[in-house]
């Protein structure tokens, strides 16, 4: 999986207002994102996270995704954040 495809997953998982998306060793199968959304309002961390966890478990399992390290904020902590 690309970069780019996976962003472009997430982006059909959950409407996007920021997304950061590296590949941790160049092999295309360690991530580490951020994704800021609309979506993740009123989510416990877990329920966030499981928005895109879940659809990926198919790529997890065939290790297309071998490690992908998440983070996810809402529009306003993202604000606060970089106030």
């Amino acid at each position: 999986m690309t970069q780019q495809e996976l962003e472009d997953f997430i982006r059909d998982l959950v409407p996007v207002d920021v997304i950061h998306v590296e590949d941790m060793t160049g092999t295309q199968d360690h991530w580490k994102v951020m994704v800021v959304s609309p979506a993740f309002e009123g989510k416990s961390r877990i329920e966030q996270h499981k928005l895109i966890f879940d659809p990926l478990q198919p790529r997890i399992k065939t290790n297309e995704v071998h490690a992908l390290t998440l983070k996810t904020y809402t529009p306003e902590k993202w604000a606060k954040l970089n106030g």
